[in-house]
């Protein structure tokens, strides 16, 4: 039995449809991921699944519970970290975790052991009587994810986890996440427009935007469906009609004296496909990533500015 399910869930305002007949089987253990742009409905649906939003139709169950009959019962199931820091910058490590596990009726006896092992998970427990206005954004994030598990609930919500933070700080962030599901044996669930982070951490991903899902996959099978590899090149003679008529290039676009070619089993095939491409005098190679299947999906690059993916331009 999946831990959640859904079925033609929609949120309307007025004439918008912020989530339009979202379909999904989630099963327990998995780390799950929503891709999108800002404003592709991956909040909207993270926040009707913890009953924060009311459905404007369609349904969905959380742990068994169904999300508009069954409110409290869906909630005592769920941690959620929404997006930003929301921990009290005046209080201490220990003091935020404490807070909370009264919020959540978390009994006495065992708060304190409980708030000690999850500080631990997040190699917190040297600064757990430090003031978290003295934290960095990497700690404070790691400080919201153990919050949202002191109740011990069947599935964490994380909207946008590591927005905001570095590079190198995101990569940490990555390792508590995975090191929480595992050690906690729970569902995550989280939404992101960072496409390294879904690919790093998601067992499966769905691409989303405006409101509907384009395509639900493991991430290595959502890229075989794309295509291997890709190479760029550039040539002054190069003829199209001759190189799309290789049995192993999937499609060709053209720019100019640019090509940009889709095409299986790159290091088997890269010499016929040179061979072919007349004065070569710059080639690129590189695997197909989740970018180029999300503007394969939806016809256009993620809506951010924060996105590279690759080869900008290219493929509309």
């Amino acid at each position: 039995m999946p831990i959640i399910s859904t079925s033609k869930l929609t949120k309307r305002y007025g004439q918008l449809a912020a989530v339009s007949n979202l379909t999904l089987s989630i099963e327990e253990g998995e780390i799950f991921g929503l891709l999108g742009p800002n404003g592709a409905g991956k909040t909207t649906t993270l926040s009707m699944l913890a009953t924060l939003r009311s459905p404007t139709s369609g349904s969905a169950k959380v742990n068994g519970y169904d999300i508009s009959k069954q409110r409290n019962e869906v909630r005592q199931s769920i941690g959620m970290v929404f997006q930003g820091t929301s921990t009290d910058d005046l209080l201490t490590a220990r003091e935020n975790l404490e807070i909370h596990a009264m919020l959540y009726s978390v009994p006495s006896d065992i708060r304190k052991k409980r708030i000690d092992e999850l500080l631990a998970l997040v190699e917190l427990t040297d600064r757990a009587n430090d003031l978290v206005k003295h934290f960095s954004g990497g700690m404070k994030q790691r400080l919201q994810i153990v919050r949202g598990l002191l109740h011990h609930p069947r599935v964490l919500f994380l909207d946008e986890p590591t927005l905001g933070l570095d590079p190198q700080t995101r990569a940490h962030v990555w390792k508590y996440i995975e090191r929480v599901a595992k050690e906690e044996k729970i569902t995550v669930i989280l939404t992101t427009h960072y496409m390294e982070e879904a690919e790093s951490l998601c067992n499966r991903i769905a691409i989303i935007d405006h409101g509907k899902i384009a395509v639900l996959d493991t991430p290595t099978n959502l890229k075989k469906k794309v295509g291997s590899d890709m190479v760029k090149f550039v040539s002054n003679n190069a003829d199209a009609k001759k190189i799309k008529s290789l049995k192993f290039v999937r499609k060709i676009e053209q720019k100019g004296d640019s090509y940009l070619i889709k095409l299986d089993e790159v290091s088997k095939n890269l010499a016929s496909l040179l061979k072919s491409a007349g004065n070569v005098s710059s080639v690129e190679v590189r695997p197909v990533n989740l970018s180029d299947v999300f503007i394969h999906y939806t016809g256009h690059e993620m809506r951010d500015e924060e996105e590279g993916g690759g080869w900008q331009g290219w493929e509309r």
